[in-house]
């Protein structure tokens, strides 16, 4: 939309955890809820741009995990396998809890380009739908920090991945300041603070992480911190 509001679905079972939502997004002047779902299914048909269910693009969308008839990671996965260059898929946001550690790595892997706790703060909540809408630094909330850290014990320590392993061939063909900028992603840092951490212009670090991006074969942020965290570059409390 030319005003520059961003435009967001809720896909959520419970009406009033919806209703909730809608509430809080709806009294910010840049953010406004244009579509609703109560399953993955209904999210899948009404996001297709086919279906012209909404007037105008939806630019995030934010998924529960487990939801009847179509969970939120096949949603999830059925909506950004649509995204071309001509018509991107809205980025989506996947809101779990602590218990559910494995889906989170999976709704990663599907697409998604952020997770938030539930119950986190309604400020957070909304601080992540503009991050993920810029596309940067979409692992800076407080809650995804935690979150990212917890749910790599989760993963085995030391998968099979030699010489062959893509991942980490990938990793190895970064350089030495690459390597330093996906460490402070990895750390929840923004482009910001990793220009003053390496005491670089932030278009630099724009560069970087743009360069790494396309060196890992991720498409954002998340995706890449995962890939540092798998492969071993970064471990919990590093």
């Amino acid at each position: 939309m030319s005003d520059g509001t961003i435009r967001v679905a809720l896909v959520d079972d419970q009406q009033l955890v919806r209703a909730g939502f809608r509430m809080v997004i709806d009294s910010q002047a840049d953010l406004e809820v244009v579509l609703e779902a109560g399953d993955g299914a209904q999210a899948v048909r009404a996001l297709d741009p086919a279906a012209r269910t909404v007037t105008g693009p939806v630019d995030v969308v934010l998924m529960d995990v487990r939801m009847p008839t179509m969970d939120g990671l096949t949603a999830t996965a059925q909506i950004t396998a649509r995204s071309t260059d001509d018509a991107p898929a809205p980025r989506v946001i996947v809101l779990t809890t602590f218990d559910l550690d494995e889906y989170v790595l999976s709704a990663i892997r599907a697409g998604a380009s952020g997770f938030l706790l539930k119950d986190a703060p309604p400020e957070e909540m909304l601080a992540a739908i503009r991050t993920v809408h810029r596309g940067d630094a979409v692992i800076a909330p407080s809650s995804t920090k935690r979150l990212l850290e917890h749910l790599v014990t989760a993963l085995p320590p030391d998968e099979p991945g030699g010489p062959t392993d893509p991942a980490r061939l990938a990793v190895a063909d970064l350089t030495d300041r690459e390597r330093e900028v996906l460490v402070l992603m990895a750390r929840g840092r923004s482009n910001t603070e990793i220009g003053a951490d390496l005491f670089v212009a932030e278009a630099t670090v724009k560069t970087h992480v743009g360069r790494i991006l396309a060196k890992l074969r991720v498409r954002d942020r998340v995706q890449a911190v995962v890939v540092a965290y798998e492969t071993g570059l970064v471990r919990p409390g590093s």
